[in-house]
């Protein structure tokens, strides 16, 4: 299986590891088949992700992912955060082998259920995000 580079450094070198204790918002996921679990937390502020850090239990391409998306949410606001894709993520991390494609979509639902929990305490409505899914969708 091949890796690229960004996967590579995003695995070796992952940032945003660590519980955040003043989250706005927690979002946890998990595939029962691959055993991936991701835990992402979202502070914000202003409508906009001042801070995110993630805990993953996982393959190196489910650390590479929550990592990826964890940097490419801050200092975005909602409306931006809620339209980051899967794609995205596997595009800036210069794609991933297709059998691990599956970690790009527990990273963008980690982060999707953390702007839902964000939303449920804060009793808000955001467009376009949709409640997380129950179970093991992949």
């Amino acid at each position: 299986m091949e890796y690229s580079e960004q996967v590579m450094d995003h695995f070796m070198n992952p940032r945003n590891v660590r519980e955040m204790e003043d989250a706005s918002g927690v979002g946890t996921v998990g595939n029962v088949k691959c055993g991936d679990i991701m835990r992402v937390y979202l502070k914000i502020q202003n409508d906009v992700v001042t801070d995110a850090s993630f805990k993953t239990f996982g393959c190196g391409a489910a650390v590479a992912t929550s990592s990826m998306a964890t940097e490419m949410v801050k200092g975005k606001t909602i409306a931006e955060v809620v339209k980051i894709t899967n794609a995205a993520v596997m595009d800036a991390l210069d794609g991933l082998p297709k059998v691990k494609a599956h970690c790009s979509v527990l990273a963008e639902e980690a982060v999707h259920a953390a702007l839902w929990d964000y939303a449920q305490k804060n009793g808000l409505t955001i467009e376009g995000l949709k409640p997380p899914k129950e179970g093991d969708e992949h």
